[in-house]
């Protein structure tokens, strides 16, 4: 059975930075692309970052291309999003996908239950 886990998430002021974990199993994790997606209050789906499978190519959204920065650690199953300067637009709850089209609008992959995150003064 496929399982991502995500952790990490919090309440955290502008400016501040969050860590968010996935820890995933179920899957050959070190074969697949695998991604952050957020959906914030009263939007839809969002993709925020993605990872290929080599690490050979990461994909950021405008928002957050230069604040945040995604990496995984293929012997320890586990995908990492390291949030800085965060806005109070970035207030969401995170996803972890596996899969899916980082370019699309509809395409989200196989996802878990999310972190919500927070940026609030």
């Amino acid at each position: 059975e496929v399982q991502l886990v995500e952790s990490g998430g919090g309440l955290v002021q502008p400016g501040g930075s969050l860590r968010l974990s996935c820890a995933a199993s179920g899957f050959t994790f070190s074969f697949y692309n695998m991604g952050w997606v957020r959906q914030g209050p009263g939007k839809g789906l969002e993709w925020v970052s993605g990872i290929s499978t080599g690490i050979v190519s990461t994909y950021y959204t405008d928002s957050v291309r230069g604040r945040f920065t995604i990496s995984r650690d293929n012997a320890k199953n586990t995908l990492y999003l390291q949030m800085n300067s965060l806005k109070t637009e970035d207030t969401a709850v995170y996803y972890c996908a596996k899969g899916g089209n980082w370019y699309s609008k509809n395409d989200f992959g196989y996802r878990g239950q999310g972190t919500q995150v927070t940026v609030s003064s």
